[in-house]
């Protein structure tokens, strides 16, 4: 009996000691990452990559969800060990406190870093400033004209809704697209695993989000439910995160860009009406009146795909994605992007800049 009371004695110690060092550790890398200039960016470039070509790789060799899986495990993981230890709440602490410690230094080392390396607009060499509202209105109407060509060219080819077959192609174009995009900007250069939806893409409905990354699998993942012409631009967009930009705004860009410079009408179609969705909501906030003018000027077909979009989102309204919202709100400030969820209005600052020549000669 003294000899079990020993044993288990060691198991306690041994399970605070490697919570402690995994918390250590995951606070070293925050306080680097947020008061050493330049380890952000280092640590993004050399070890993070590594990161990507082991654990992304492995879990990327299987043909579901390793995140939605252990998420699941890990609830009934909880429930077992709770009932279990049900008169021992020392062993439930000592477990929590393991849990705890071992999800945020995963999160901290395959996720948090990233946050203070280098953006990727810093590579694109534009030059980012203030815009007119005319000049925005000119944005409107030049992805509006792009995002009907390439619904046009859909139609032709028979339909804006691709069957089951065209989605079940999704994650590798939107690999294939990141891909081709490296050989453009070498900072996305890499490997890319297929980005995967979720078995019960309703877990992301109900939070009003269209895709994750994961942190803990370093996977990306995409709601399967929503609107199919969201599915291409979400994929590559959760992809740029395995390149270590975590930015919302420049992660939308870089699926933008992969979008539109895949060989797929489907992704360009994707990635062109994803753009003018948001270069839109902009000028409705400051010229209403030629935002609803450019508007009735889409096809019909894409106003149709719009509303659908539109009703799929609404409902899912509610409590939970109010809660959602605030914690996504919470979390981006709490990694330095201190306009919190507006930070994804700066996707339009980058298409006006990358668009500037256009627009100006228009």
């Amino acid at each position: 009996m003294k000899g079990d009371g020993r044993k288990k004695n060691r198991c306690r110690a041994a399970a605070l000691l490697s919570s402690a060092v995994l918390l250590s550790g995951a606070l070293l890398l925050q306080w680097l990452s947020r008061n050493v200039n330049g380890f952000g960016q280092w640590y993004s470039v050399t070890v993070y990559p590594l990161l990507v070509g082991s654990i992304g790789r492995l879990c990327g060799l299987l043909p579901f969800s390793v995140s939605e899986a252990g998420l699941y495990l890990l609830l009934l993981g909880i429930f077992w060990y709770g009932i279990r230890n049900l008169r021992r709440p020392a062993a439930i602490v000592k477990g929590g406190l393991f849990t705890a410690a071992l999800l945020f230094f995963l999160y901290t080392a395959n996720c948090g870093v990233n946050y203070y390396r280098q953006p990727f607009s810093a590579y694109l060499g534009l030059s980012l400033g203030e815009s007119s509202a005319e000049e925005l209105r000119r944005l409107c109407l030049l992805l509006e004209q792009k995002t009907a060509e390439a619904a046009k060219l859909l139609l032709e080819e028979g339909s804006l809704l691709p069957d089951d077959q065209q989605k079940r192609e999704f994650p590798a174009l939107a690999r294939q697209a990141m891909e081709e995009l490296g050989e453009t900007y070498p900072e996305l250069s890499g490997y890319y695993p297929r980005p995967k939806p979720l078995v019960l893409s309703q877990i992301l409905s109900v939070q009003s989000l269209s895709g994750i990354y994961s942190p803990f699998t370093i996977e990306a993942n995409y709601n399967e439910d929503m609107t199919a012409y969201n599915i291409p631009h979400t994929a590559c967009h959760e992809l740029s995160h395995l390149r270590g930009f975590m930015r919302e705004d420049e992660a939308n860009f870089i699926g933008f860009l992969a979008c539109v410079g895949s060989d797929s009408v489907y992704f360009q179609y994707s990635g062109y009406l994803t753009a003018y969705v948001y270069a839109h909501n902009a000028l409705w906030k400051l010229d209403p009146e030629s935002a609803l003018e450019i508007y009735r000027s889409l096809p019909e077909a894409v106003l149709s795909d719009l509303s659908a979009n539109n009703a799929f989102w609404q409902q899912y309204e509610g409590r939970i994605a109010e809660v959602s919202s605030q914690v996504n709100d919470t979390y981006l400030k709490a990694n330095s992007q201190t306009d919190g969820i507006q930070s994804y209005g700066r996707m339009v600052d980058l298409l006006l800049a990358y668009y500037a020549d256009q627009i100006l000669d228009s």
